[in-house]
């Protein structure tokens, strides 16, 4: 097995035991933190990481910069639903997939779309600037939130969404590199809790929207 081979092989594995995770994270309401460790080399020198589970909570907690270039912090969307992603602009399925079906939910909310605002969060700080996050995120709606900021300002973001990421070197891809990283939704309440996660593929469009719409109302009875 080659070393390029193995490490997509290894790629795949790590994304697939994101996917378990996050199964036991719906399952347990959101109180659960990704902790990892290594099993030893495989004979090509590779390092396999395996995830397990702890508790703690998911939380929308960050210090960022938005598309326009201003700084912003969770406080700047309290009182809205929050849609989150982290991704890159540089990814060549998963992100455009997940914003283009992100962006056809928030048409099917209609005007309870004023009361989500979905944000897109880099993993790639050093490559997506404000320029570029701008120019990608007009790319799929208006109202999509492009924030980006330095490498431990992101880290720290996704370290409290329990978001899993990682730099993978590729001679092939531009730049040299690409990001591997979970390619889940998450719904925040409008007080920065956790409420539930997505996967584009998991329901259509009209599906998901609905649920969102669900709890939007369910909010608003409680009220």
């Amino acid at each position: 097995m080659t070393t390029e081979f193995a490490t997509r092989h290894l790629r795949r594995i790590r994304l697939v035991l994101w996917g378990v995770v996050t199964a036991v994270l719906l399952a347990t309401g959101g109180a659960l933190m990704m902790r990892s460790y290594l099993l030893p080399p495989t004979s090509e020198g590779i390092s396999v990481e395996v995830a397990t589970i702890g508790e703690t909570d998911i939380r929308s907690e960050f210090t960022l910069m938005d598309h326009t270039g201003r700084a912003v912090t969770e406080a700047d969307f309290t009182g809205r639903w929050q849609l989150v992603f982290f991704g890159f602009t540089h990814c060549p399925d998963i992100c455009p997939t997940t914003l283009a079906y992100m962006a056809s939910v928030l048409d099917l909310l209609g005007p309870d779309a004023e009361r989500v605002v979905p944000l897109f969060i880099t993993v790639d700080p050093a490559r997506d600037t404000v320029p570029v996050m701008a120019e990608y995120v007009a790319a799929f709606h208006p109202r999509l939130v492009g924030l980006t900021g330095t490498e431990a300002q992101v880290a720290e973001a996704a370290r409290n969404f329990r978001i899993w990421y990682e730099r993978m070197d590729d001679e092939n891809a531009r730049d040299g590199h690409m990001m591997a990283h979970a390619g889940h939704m998450y719904l925040m309440r409008p007080d920065g809790r956790f409420d539930d996660v997505f996967q584009e593929q998991d329901q259509s469009p009209q599906k998901m929207a609905g649920q969102v719409l669900a709890r939007i109302q369910e909010s608003q009875d409680v009220k």
